[in-house]
């Protein structure tokens, strides 16, 4: 494949198609603002001829051997390795993260294939003793069947790979509805399963009105299994109309990570750690830290070292050199950046850098930190998914934990403490589903990946992922 950015059509039973209709979408450049090509529009009768191909392709994929699956998605994951700059290229052009962050998110997504690969052939049923020696009992793991997926454009390989790897080693179909302004890297994606190999109907891609897809597939006798990533009041609709349908669900929301700096934090770290990932992508990352908690002791030195990193940035085209902060995904992000300045001035908080749009053209919005920042402001309680971070002072750390978990996500959390004891009280104490501590968010693949109350439910990381690809079947035989 080319980095030339081109039409990204539909992936239905291995083959490549326009809409029955022939509608399409625009993809919009965000560092430009302007059209860079389109995506077709899939309407019931594409949807159709993709459950029909899910269906077949499952039927065809489960009865492949575990070993055997694992080699054709090791294939595959060399594939995205090789093509990992041209998909990455395509991924900057249509979502604005900068070029080596996309290249880096490709690169992750290979190991993430190859490490599912892996655990797929590891799926394991058991022999239980049975109450009467003429009898043998087996407990089978099986997949699940046809899976529906939904994905968010701020990570358009990461997302999808994720449930993607997890599913076809359980030995399921899968069926992805991509985001619409980000489709040509799922698209790069995907071919790289169907270059490695894999039975029609497998793997298959769409994009088009979200409300009506998933009202569509969720119901859909042959889905059994739905997986979504997004907002968390998306994530409830589609969750209660999954329950409606008894499909199994794991829904990864979103979060409004807190960052506790304790007083015997090493400062440098903790900026360098929390500010590249707080900036990472232009904040738009659900696990991104966004309520900075830091002891007074040490808050003002904080603030000042996390103003000179945001200001240490470049912003510009992703594609360009040197650039370290791209556009955000959309001018609607524009928009709710202002809201979220404009909201916590107001409120008392004073912007210590940025806090504006960036030129007139494209989608830019500069580095901000925001310091004294009240309780009422709403970058306290809403997620603000983007370049915005937020401190506020505190003096017992039990407090700060109180803080952090006073909001109903429970995503991802971060702490800085050369303590023991502090990381002890952090680790029993903090409502997340993940915890970083001394460290950046370093989500790999063999560890869970997922979070508690309204963030979500069910992992999409180790072998806690699997499970939800697969239901357990108890067989008795007696001889006769």
């Amino acid at each position: 494949m080319t980095s030339t950015y081109t039409d990204t059509r539909l992936l239905i039973n291995n083959a490549w198609c326009d809409a029955a209709s022939g509608k399409t979408l625009d993809v919009i450049n965000p560092a430009t603002g302007k059209p860079i090509g389109k995506v077709a529009h899939a309407g019931i009768p594409d949807l159709d001829r993709a459950l029909a191909a899910a269906q077949s392709g499952f039927e065809a994929w489960r009865k492949i051997p575990a070993n055997e699956r694992a080699t054709t998605m090791r294939k595959a994951a060399s594939l995205v390795r090789e093509r990992a700059s041209d998909i990455a290229r395509l991924m900057t052009q249509e979502q604005g993260k900068p070029f080596p962050e996309a290249r880096g998110e490709v690169l992750a997504a290979a190991d993430i294939i190859e490490w599912f690969a892996d655990e797929g052939r590891r799926v394991y049923g058991r022999i239980v003793p049975s109450r009467n020696l003429s009898a043998q009992q087996l407990v089978i793991k099986e997949p699940i069947g046809p899976v529906a997926a939904f994905t968010p454009w701020n990570f358009p390989v990461n997302q999808i790979v994720r449930k993607l790897s997890a599913a076809l080693a359980s030995g399921c179909s899968f069926l992805v509805k991509a985001p619409e302004e980000t489709p040509a890297s799922p698209a790069g994606l995907l071919q790289a399963f169907v270059d490695a190999g894999v039975p029609p109907g497998t793997v298959g891609l769409v994009f088009g009105d979200p409300a009506e897809i998933s009202s569509y597939l969720i119901p859909h006798p042959v889905i059994r299994k739905v997986t979504f990533t997004g907002s968390t009041p998306v994530g409830k609709q589609l969750a209660a109309l999954a329950g409606q349908h008894m499909k199994r669900a794991t829904m990864e929301l979103g979060g409004h990570a807190p960052v506790i700096v304790a007083e015997d934090a090493d400062v440098a770290l903790a900026v360098k750690a929390s500010g590249g990932a707080k900036f990472r992508n232009a904040g738009q990352v659900c696990i991104s830290p966004t309520r900075f908690l830091v002891h007074n002791s040490i808050r003002e030195e904080f603030a000042a070292a996390l103003v000179k990193h945001a200001e240490s940035l470049k912003l510009g085209d992703g594609l360009a050199e040197g650039t370290t902060l791209g556009p955000l995904a959309n001018a609607r992000r524009l928009t709710a950046m202002s809201k979220v300045v404009d909201n916590a001035r107001a409120t008392g908080a004073t912007v210590a850098t940025g806090g504006e749009r960036v030129g007139a053209e494209g989608n830019f919005f500069s580095p901000t930190v925001l310091t004294n920042v009240s309780l009422e402001a709403d970058v306290f309680n809403n997620e603000p998914f983007g370049p915005i971070a937020a401190i506020r002072g505190f003096d017992r750390l039990e407090d700060a934990i109180a803080e952090a978990n006073r909001l109903p996500f429970g995503l991802a959390g971060y702490a800085f403490t050369k303590s023991f004891r502090n990381v002890h009280l952090l680790s029993q104490q903090m409502e997340v589903g993940m915890l970083w501590i001394n460290q950046p968010a370093t989500p790999s693949p063999e560890m869970p990946f997922g979070g508690v109350k309204d963030s979500g439910y069910g992992s999409e990381g180790g072998p806690e992922a699997m499970e939800a690809y697969l239901v357990t079947k108890a067989v008795s035989v007696m001889a006769v």
